[in-house]
């Protein structure tokens, strides 16, 4: 059981799945990041200082009741809320994840699906009398010495 777990863990997809989750949990990290702590402060500021993180429905309030200017206020107090303003925030990250993978996917499959370039002209041919490759503008097979047609010029 203990060699067939090795062999597990050597085969080459489960390294490739791990470094993939890995960055993949660090890159949303920083889309997070780029969403909370970059593009919604001027898009809340815009629309007369928003805070997005601190957009809330109250469901029930705690102790002490409420109003509560903050979600982080709101939570302290032990009250039930919608915390929809943290939605949109994960939303956003989560388009911005999802568009730069796409993009990331887009661009591997443009690259996989190149074709290859035309084909370099030859520079050998065969000898009709004993099938030897030679030069391309030989008159004279090397091999056999027959006579071959004229190259052309």
């Amino acid at each position: 059981m203990l060699e067939e777990f090795k062999k597990f863990l050597q085969r080459g997809n489960l390294v490739d799945m791990a470094v993939g989750i890995a960055v993949g949990t660090a890159f949303a990290t920083i889309a997070k990041s780029l969403v909370t702590d970059i593009i919604m402060p001027p898009v809340g500021l815009a629309l007369g200082g928003v805070e997005f993180s601190d957009l809330f429905w109250l469901l029930r309030a705690g102790e002490p009741a409420g109003p509560y200017l903050t979600l982080a206020d709101a939570q302290a107090a032990g009250a039930v809320t919608v915390n929809y303003g943290v939605f949109i925030n994960n939303v956003l990250a989560f388009l911005i994840i999802a568009a730069t993978f796409f993009m990331i996917v887009r661009t591997l499959n443009r690259m996989q699906q190149e074709e290859p370039g035309t084909p370099a002209e030859p520079t050998t041919k065969t000898c009709p009398y004993c099938i030897h490759t030679i030069p391309l503008s030989a008159t004279r097979c090397p091999q056999c010495t027959s006579q071959l047609e004229a190259a052309a010029s």
